[in-house]
């Protein structure tokens, strides 16, 4: 199942495009036009701040893919014959998530490399690094369930990919993706203190400019975990019912 998704992914054009071409012009298009206006802090490149923001903001985009996967293999009728093959019944969620992660893994090589190329640097050294790209995928695998869960209660693709990227904007536009908070209105920084999106985007951040990191990661860790203890089984049992009926 995971090699079906990630064949999927080559085969289909506008797929690898959503896979390269957008992350490629997240980076650029942002740090060129926010970077003369913005000067955090602390930070003398505004890209060294934006790329981690950048970096859960092109995963959770392209994680809204897997919902509309799995809604149209439902509408198809893909997963009734996946039914009748000898596999276990968890590969169908399993292996999607999988080949999320392989992808999000070469969207985040592809982004620290274009960073690269305008600036962007790791400044805590390479373990930090190495813990923020996988920080980074552990944020994929809870968005790919997300969407695996929404593709499985709307049966639609084009549903499934609106359901999943609505909250995202909103939640992005909400944090510190962008702009530290305490530049926002006092009743929006309430919110953006505890946004998901705001909680990771400051692990990473810490992983990749330095200072203190483990509360920011912990922080982020235990929002991880949550999401999926929370999505994992209810995706799992749906998928049940759908499979048994």
């Amino acid at each position: 199942m995971t090699g079906r998704n990630l064949r999927r992914l080559v085969r289909v054009p506008t797929l690898i495009a959503f896979a390269t071409v957008q992350p490629v012009l997240f980076v650029v298009l942002f740090t060129s036009v926010f970077g003369g206006a913005i000067s955090p802090p602390g930070v003398e490149q505004y890209v060294d701040f934006l790329l981690p923001g950048i970096f859960v903001l092109a995963i959770a985009f392209g994680a809204s893919q897997t919902g509309v996967a799995i809604a149209d293999d439902l509408a198809t009728g893909m997963i009734d014959r996946f039914r009748a093959l000898p596999m276990t019944r968890s590969a169908v969620l399993a292996g999607r998530t999988v080949a999320d992660a392989v992808r999000n893994l070469f969207v985040l090589l592809l982004m620290t490399g274009v960073g690269h190329l305008i600036g962007f640097r790791f400044h805590a050294g390479a373990a930090a690094a190495v813990g923020a790209i996988g920080l980074a995928l552990l944020v994929g695998v809870a968005f790919s369930w997300i969407n695996a869960l929404v593709g499985l209660l709307v049966h639609d693709a084009e549903t499934a990919g609106l359901v999943g990227l609505m909250p995202v904007i909103v939640l992005v536009f909400t944090s510190s993706t962008f702009v530290p908070i305490a530049t926002m209105p006092g009743w929006l920084q309430a919110f953006a203190k505890v946004n998901p999106i705001t909680v990771t985007v400051d692990a990473l951040r810490a992983l990749v400019l330095g200072g203190p990191t483990a509360e920011h990661v912990w922080q982020a860790i235990a929002w991880i975990v949550g999401l999926l203890v929370l999505t994992v089984p209810i995706a799992v049992l749906r998928y049940r019912r759908i499979a048994t009926n």
